[in-house]
């Protein structure tokens, strides 16, 4: 399967194509799109019948990643505690105390910060890792990602067959695909076709 992959400035191109790319008979079920703003995504879907893409799971790294910024929040703030105990002699007697809170403040941290990552639905790294599955070299795909978190609608479509992809390029780039170097700095045209592995 060949996908191709585009970034819109406006909502309102990114509708405009795909009820262009349904009216040429591509499946609404082979298209999907992306946006920050949950209310013009909203709309879109129900004008065009396409479903938003949701991401790939974050996976054990989002977790593990909360994790660590749950025990450095912990640590933040039941060390600086524990050296005021320690430092007026009349309070040293807490400091047993303190070192148990520290403990308590890392696990609990941990545990939180995990508990959020695991919870952190579509973070960066769900739509870094769809792109990359579409065959999206890894640069490219950081760029598409930044795009979208500037405010551009994220919009692919796939193409089971191969036959189509570059029809379905030629419409993306008429109704306005914006180009990388235009969005993030440096780069090729933001649409592009790439080759989709495993399907």
């Amino acid at each position: 399967m060949e996908s191709v992959v585009a970034l819109f400035r406006e909502p309102q191109q990114a509708q405009g194509v795909l009820q262009a790319l349904q009216q040429r008979g591509f499946d609404r079920d082979h298209l999907g799109f992306a946006l920050t703003d949950v209310v013009a995504e909203d709309d879109i879907a129900q004008r065009t019948g396409v479903s938003p893409e949701a991401g790939e799971p974050a996976g054990s790294a989002s977790v593990i990643r909360g994790m660590i910024g749950g025990t450095l929040a912990g640590l933040a703030l039941t060390v600086p505690i524990w050296l005021l105990l320690l430092a007026f002699p009349i309070t040293r007697i807490y400091q047993e105390g303190g070192l148990f809170g520290i403990l308590f403040g890392v696990i609990g941290g941990a545990a939180l910060g995990g508990l959020f990552g695991a919870l952190a639905g579509s973070d960066h790294g769900d739509y870094v890792k769809l792109l990359r599955r579409m065959g999206v070299p890894a640069a490219q795909a950081e760029k598409f990602y930044q795009g979208l978190k500037g405010g551009h609608v994220l919009v692919i479509a796939r193409d089971p067959s191969g036959a189509r992809a570059d029809e379905a390029l030629s419409l993306m780039r008429k109704h306005g695909a914006v180009k990388l170097d235009d969005v993030v700095g440096g780069g090729r045209l933001q649409s592009e076709r790439t080759g989709q592995d495993g399907h």
